[in-house]
């Protein structure tokens, strides 16, 4: 059973709810201007993350904020650096005017799932985070080809695991478009974050278990219950004596 983990949630993408997140959380992944976020929610999203001890992280995506980075764009892995890295200087920028350093890194929507499978932009990815800063973690899907790549790349990297979104029997997500594939029920969110604690593995859609490895458990902002829910994470986590904080802390 997993004895310590990274409790991590995406802030500043304008949802409303940051404020009461913040308080439950060990690291969050700011929206750096790719599919949400400019200058000021950046500044206000670090300055909560200071007030709380949470470790700050850069959430670069596709410039595509209709579809809130959720839609795959075609992209060659030799853009993948002119792509992620503007995104991640810029917080990099406002964490040092803040007085703090930007933490680690991970992709957001559609980058991260293409990134989790598409051997060739992980390694572009990584490069990327490698190319700004090698003390920076990456945050990658457990079992994916970003984490691969990262490892790769000599960079920390922090196996990630979904409590609130269903697995496919590969170890994927399975895409938003599929029904369920986004856990509803607070209870049903429990308990596959236990089972994956306790146990190391998933139910899959299809009933297949999933083996997976979890560094840090990441909760989505934007969930209309995202505030109740991280809450309840965080005190299911305390119940099974589970010390919850950033990677490298």
């Amino acid at each position: 059973m997993t004895d310590r983990i990274d409790f991590n949630c995406d802030l500043g993408e304008g949802g409303g709810h940051d404020a009461a997140i913040a308080p439950h959380v060990s690291s969050a992944s700011l929206a750096c201007g790719g599919h949400a976020g400019d200058g000021q929610t950046m500044a206000t999203a670090i300055a909560l993350c200071l007030r709380h001890g949470v470790a700050i992280g850069a959430h670069p995506s596709f410039e595509d904020r209709e579809h809130f980075g959720r839609r795959e764009l075609p992209v060659a892995a030799d853009a993948v650096h002119a792509l992620v890295q503007p995104q991640i200087a810029r917080l990099a920028a406002a964490c040092d005017a803040a007085g703090t350093r930007l933490r680690h890194v991970k992709p957001h929507g559609a980058l991260y799932n293409l990134a989790a499978r598409d051997a060739a932009i992980a390694a572009a990815v990584a490069d990327a985070v490698a190319a700004i800063d090698r003390r920076l973690w990456l945050y990658a899907a457990s079992g994916s080809e970003l984490e691969r790549a990262g490892r790769r790349a000599g960079l920390e990297v922090a196996a990630e695991v979904f409590a609130e979104r269903r697995y496919q029997a590969d170890g994927r997500l399975m895409p938003r478009t599929t029904p369920g594939a986004v856990i509803a029920g607070e209870q049903d969110a429990l308990a596959q974050l236990r089972s994956i604690l306790r146990q190391g593995r998933a139910t899959a859609g299809d009933g297949s278990t999933v083996a997976l490895r979890a560094q840090t458990v990441c909760l989505h902002g934007d969930r209309p219950d995202a505030a109740r829910l991280a809450a309840s994470l965080r005190a299911a986590l305390e119940r099974e004596g589970i010390q919850v904080r950033p990677p490298g802390a």
